[in-house]
């Protein structure tokens, strides 16, 4: 049976699958979530624009070419966007506490955009610069209807200098569990660095190897989604017109989740289909401890994004995501 319209993905791959050796993923309906009035507060240079969305977590919950051409980011529910997302601790049934029956058990996962059926509070949204944007948000757990983390994340949005085509995202993550909660102590987990949503028609992926040449990704609708090692920690996914959007992530140590989810093409930002790519770090995440990590989106079509990429390696290989244990 096909999923509804708007749906909540959220992966499983991260708990319990990992013993089985599969990459265990569950798309499950559940009640839709409210719909919310953008609030939006956008950088445009002309080439790209690129917005936050104070009704949505503070998310990136827009990108494309500059001007008036259309969203690629998919924002059908507070799983999708292009945001934080994080995992730790034990997988609880909290069932009895409201905790959805789709997602349990669930192990402590704050959500950038909010957990199902709930949209995370932002405490700060600005404009620093003509070039910058910063969001603080307060998550929601992601198996809950209306539960907030004992977390804040933050972001920083911008383009990156000399790169018009190129937006460099810097984010924090500072997790302040209680020692000794129900969760337990800090376990090595996946962390998705970050989760990106785009529109449905962007389903062809292809891992960078760098002079210019890909290497084509497959993987049928899910999910569960696809993994794979991009070896350049660079990742791209491309319309059937050429038009592509690049992730790169250089702080990744672990295969990506990738792939499409349902059918058609459509561009729908709002739509149920999507695709879906996360670059994978693994981290000891303890109840009181900061992680902070960079990436870049690139917009284009093939070779310039290559061009990019390149230039982007030559600067950024060594960047790595930071643990600091509180």
């Amino acid at each position: 049976m096909p999923l509804p319209r708007r749906v909540f993905i959220r992966d499983l791959a991260f708990w319990g699958a990992a013993a089985a050796g599969t990459a265990a993923v569950r798309g499950a309906p559940h009640r839709p979530a409210p719909d919310r009035v953008t609030d939006l507060l956008a950088l445009d240079n002309g080439t790209v624009k690129v917005g936050i969305d104070r009704a949505r977590g503070g998310a990136i919950t827009w990108l494309s070419a500059g001007g008036d051409s259309p969203n690629l980011v998919n924002h059908a529910d507070p799983g999708r966007l292009i945001q934080q997302s994080y995992y730790a601790g034990l997988r609880l049934d909290r069932r009895p506490e409201g905790q959805s029956a789709a997602w349990s058990p669930w192990s402590w996962n704050p959500i950038q955009g909010g957990g199902v059926s709930s949209w995370a509070r932002v405490t700060a949204f600005e404009r620093r610069t003509d070039r910058e944007l910063y969001a603080e948000t307060v998550p929601k757990l992601w198996d809950m209807p209306d539960e907030e983390a004992a977390a804040v994340m933050r972001q920083w949005t911008a383009f990156e200098p000399g790169l018009p085509d190129v937006v460099v995202v810097r984010c924090e993550f500072d997790s302040r569990r209680e020692p000794g909660d129900r969760w337990g102590p800090a376990r090595m987990a996946p962390q998705e660095i970050p989760a990106c949503y785009f529109v449905r028609a962007f389903d062809t992926f292809r891992s960078y190897l760098g002079d210019g040449a890909w290497r084509e990704e497959t993987q049928p609708p899910g999910p569960p989604w696809g993994k794979t090692r991009p070896p350049l920690q660079a990742m791209a996914c491309f319309a059937r017109d050429g038009r592509g959007i690049a992730v790169y992530s250089p702080g990744s140590t672990q295969p990506w989740n990738f792939g499409p989810h349902a059918g058609g093409a459509s561009e729908d930002p709002a739509a149920g289909p999507c695709v879906h790519v996360a670059p994978i770090d693994r981290v000891l995440l303890g109840p009181r401890s900061v992680y902070r990590f960079r990436y870049w989106l690139v917009l284009g079509r093939a070779p310039d994004l290559a061009a990019r990429l390149d230039t982007l390696r030559a600067k950024y290989a060594a960047d790595r995501a930071e643990l600091v244990s509180l």
